[in-house]
């Protein structure tokens, strides 16, 4: 009988171990998953701020010097082919 209890205290060392791994596993990937995501938000965010400043830097220096205005074209005529085909 102590064999038995031997093997069954073995077994359950071995699933206690076994669930601690996983878990550490688990516990590394969310830490990476969060470290990754908040990296993510901060580039977004640095790239959102730049993209603002430089769509009013566009602004101001639309209102300094504003672009000409086109001259509309007048639309031309097509003259009608006269030429006969034989």
């Amino acid at each position: 009988m102590a064999g038995a209890n031997q093997s069954i205290m073995e077994k359950a060392e071995a699933r206690f171990l076994e669930k601690q791994k996983k878990t550490a596993e688990q516990n590394k990937a969310t830490a990476e998953y969060l470290s990754e995501a908040k990296a993510r938000t901060i580039k977004t965010a640095r790239l959102r701020e730049l993209r603002l400043a430089k769509e009013e830097a566009d602004r101001v220096a639309e209102a300094l010097n504003p672009a000409p205005k086109k001259k509309r074209v007048p639309r031309t005529v097509k003259a009608a082919s006269t030429e006969v085909k034989s």
